[in-house]
């Protein structure tokens, strides 16, 4: 909301206030300042200056060379463009060192080879509203030589945000009332004149539900024209483009008191008003020339004719406005309520000033009063005869009740800090009144005052949260389960991140179609799905119990933005009905991957590779650290090369990739890896404290062995035997090659060559030759007779 500052200062006394105390007021006492912007002529730089001489410029036909008057000893030239200026005149001039509101800062320059010791202004160029086009021709009294932001008046707008709490504060008038409490100063007296009022005749309201109170006055005889000046500037000041002064005083009420009104031309109105709710697919044309097909949600404005004058509290209709050629009037001024309101206006998209309040609510005590406001504002300017009566139809529902506050726990909650009197001095501040019971009359314009704690809240508020003594401090609490799971879900995150993989968060739902991509650690039986009953959409029609279906689909997103490596992870729950749906709904946590493109950036050091399954293996290995981690193959439909993933022979979790058909299909132009892990299993190997180890003080010693084996023998059955040679001076060992020859030339074909490196190290001593000689022959003894290898 834009609030002007010289407009507030027509409700209360700010003199002797800066903008930063103004600023720190709102802040503290909750209400968030988005921006402040000082409008009007900000330098003393620019001067009135008069227009003495001017004659064409030697080299430019557009250009003219002057001599003006700046109250200088002598006269200053200044080449100008201008057209719309004879010599006599007195203009603004920016004097060599200004610097405009764009930011540019005037100099003395030469133009065309003519020499300009500053710059004649335009209204724009100095900070003020567009005007004609040409120079600011200034008053012919102007003292030659003041600066000319003497002659306006300057404003400060400040863009406010208000909670959705604090509809009261939707207006100059609310502002002020609040900002008049936190200063503890008098809120000047709005003169809002008196009017009767009397039973509708011309009203009928069909919907009470939606519309407890409607208000009209007819007013005839008006002269729709420009508005006054002060009423121009007022709207301008909050960034409102004046129209007419009918719509213009609707305008300024609203931003005055906020109470949305309407004004209707009555000549275009057919017997009397009918608040209803529309037809179902009824036809509606706003002002703005959009169109609208209507519910029976949505509350209409017509008259006998059964023509939609207006859709209630959000927007007028464009063929019952007023116009240059309206001499009648029926103004409007009504209580909708909010829900309502709110639905419509996010179904059309329509919004405006009045729907923005109406659907946060408005002070249902000050329909009558702000209509009583418009009337006099509308007679001044636009002149007319007014009905004498106020036509009312319905009656002002009661939003606000009588609330007690208990002061023993007013004490409790404010530490002490504030004594009874001072805290009901600031309850009568706010506007609330203490009845004989002791409980508080709360006034209508704040409906959120509902219970004992909402008059403490405001207490506090007015009085300073900083003022609240802080009493206790943190207590131990004893490290839980939850605790430990979520420090290894950090630690796992952490060492993700640091392998370069980003982070996902899809939703929990997925769509039928992404049923084939599911990737479950046990494999589905009928049932085992889980479907929405009643789903938003087809998109989320299932609940996952794999989490790798989000991640192909945000990876789908990212290829065709074309993204070149995908390296995806993500924690979350799946689900799952155990043993075909006979059982109780399954939930777990599984931790999902996802490997596909570039494995590493590409580089002048380095050519393209693809990622693969090895880089998969790689990033399991960092994050269990030494532990023996195998592939055991294990067919799950809808991938290729799937197998469950087993750390120290335990079963953590499944890999696969998708099939190539379905990574054409989703436009993949490399092989999609994919694991989902038991997140529950992954915690209990990463319990206890890593201990980082001393680099080694003593050298160690490699050696190198090829063994010939089976086409067929996997790795995993090599690392098998490795890992259970007891021999205590072997430390690591590595694949480094794998050689097969198709031609049975170098090596049978249907036989391979793998070259291992071992590598030995005592960490109390150097060891000898000898020592790592017979340990490196026990282990290609243990692998002769696990696997039958020979060695070449």
């Amino acid at each position: 909301m834009n609030v002007s500052l010289n407009w507030l200062a027509t409700h209360l006394d700010l003199s002797g206030k800066s903008i930063k105390e103004i600023d720190d007021l709102f802040t503290f006492a909750g209400v968030e300042v988005e921006g402040i912007v000082s409008k009007g002529i900000a330098s003393e730089k620019i001067v009135v200056a008069q227009i003495m001489e001017a004659v064409q410029h030697p080299h430019a036909d557009r250009l003219k060379v002057t001599q003006v008057n700046c109250g200088e000893a002598t006269l200053r030239q200044i080449v100008c463009g201008a057209q719309n200026y004879k010599v006599g005149d007195k203009v603004p001039c920016a004097l060599p060192g200004t610097v405009l509101p764009n930011g540019f800062t005037i100099g003395e320059a030469v133009m065309r080879k003519v020499e300009s010791k500053g710059m004649l202004c335009s209204a724009e160029e100095i900070g003020l509203p567009a005007g004609v086009d040409g120079l600011l021709i200034l008053p012919e009294d102007s003292e030659i030589g003041k600066p000319v932001k003497q002659l306006f008046d300057s404003d400060t707008l400040l863009e406010l945000e208000v909670t959705p709490n604090r509809p009261d504060l939707l207006s100059h008038r609310g502002m002020a009332r609040e900002l008049a409490t936190l200063l503890k100063t008098p809120l000047l007296p709005l003169e809002i004149p008196s009017r009767e009022t009397t039973a509708a005749k011309d009203i009928r309201i069909d919907s009470p539900e939606a519309c407890p109170l409607y208000t009209a006055v007819r007013i005839s005889g008006v002269t729709v024209k420009e508005s006054p000046d002060w009423l121009k500037q007022r709207l301008e000041s909050i960034g409102l483009r004046p129209i007419n002064n009918i719509v213009d005083v609707t305008n300024y009420v609203l931003h005055e008191l906020g109470q949305p009104l309407h004004a209707f031309d009555a000549a275009k109105l057919t017997g009397s008003i009918i608040v209803r709710n529309a037809a179902e697919g009824e036809n509606f044309l706003a002002l703005d020339d959009s169109k609208h097909l209507l519910t029976t949600d949505d509350l209409l404005i017509s008259d006998e004719s059964g023509a939609a004058l207006a859709l209630a509290g959000v927007m007028g209709g464009a063929e019952s406005g007023v116009t240059e050629t309206t001499t009648d009037i029926l103004l409007e001024s009504a209580y909708f309520t909010p829900q309502g309101i709110r639905r419509t206006s996010r179904r059309t998209a329509l919004s405006s000033d009045s729907s923005y309040r109406f659907e946060r609510g408005v002070d249902p005590a000050g329909v009558v009063s702000a209509s009583a406001f418009a009337v006099k504002l509308i007679l001044e300017v636009a002149g007319g005869t007014a009905e004498a009566a106020t036509q009312l139809a319905g009656e002002a529902p009661v939003l606000v009740r009588s609330v007690t506050l208990d002061a023993k726990k007013l004490d409790q909650l404010m530490g002490g800090s504030i004594a009874l009197p001072d805290a009901e001095e600031i309850l009568t501040r706010l506007g609330l009144t203490k009845l004989a019971d002791g409980t508080w009359d709360v006034p209508s314009f704040r409906a959120d005052l509902q219970r004992h704690i909402d008059l403490v809240e405001e207490i506090a508020r007015v009085h300073g949260l900083d003022n609240v003594p802080s009493r206790f401090q943190g207590t131990f609490v004893p490290a839980s389960a939850v605790d430990a799971a979520y420090d290894a879900d950090m630690v796992l995150r952490r060492r993700l991140a640091a392998l370069g993989l980003h982070e996902c968060q899809t939703i929990k739902l997925i769509s039928d179609a992404q049923v084939s991509d599911i990737l479950p650690l046990r494999p589905l039986q009928d049932g085992d799905v889980i479907r929405v009953k009643l789903p938003l959409s087809e998109d989320h029609a299932v609940m996952r119990p794999s989490i790798v279906p989000g991640l192909i689909s945000s990876a789908a997103r990212n290829v065709r933005q074309q993204a070149k490596s995908l390296r995806f992870f993500e924690m979350g729950r799946v689900f799952r009905n155990a043993g075909g749906g006979k059982a109780k709904d399954q939930e777990s946590e599984t931790l999902a991957l996802l490997l596909s493109g570039s494995a590493q950036p590409t580089g002048w050091s380095q050519a393209d590779r693809t990622a693969d399954l090895y880089d998969l293996k790689a990033i399991l290995s960092a994050l269990l650290g030494d532990r023996r981690i195998t592939f055991a193959p294990k067919e799950r439909s809808g991938f290729v090369l799937a197998s469950d993933i087993k750390v120290d022979d335990q079963n953590i979790g499944v890999f696969a990739r998708l099939t190539p058909a379905r990574e054409r299909e989703l436009d993949f132009t490399t092989p999609v890896f994919v694991a989902e892990l038991d997140l529950g299993k992954l915690r209990k190997l990463l319990n206890g404290i890593s201990h980082v180890e001393d680099l080694p003080q003593f050298p160690g010693s490699s050696r190198d062995a090829a063994m010939e084996l089976p086409l067929t023998t996997p790795n995993s059955q090599i690392e098998a035997v490795i890992a259970k040679i007891a021999e205590p001076l072997l430390i690591s060992s590595e694949c480094f090659d794998v050689f097969t020859d198709a031609t049975g030339q170098k090596i049978s074909a249907d036989s391979k060559s793998v070259a291992y490196r071992f590598h030995y190290r005592e960490g109390t001593r150097t060891l000898k030759a000898e020592e790592i000689d017979t340990a490196h022959q026990k282990v290609l003894e243990a692998l002769t007779k696990g696997l039958g290898v020979k060695f070449r």
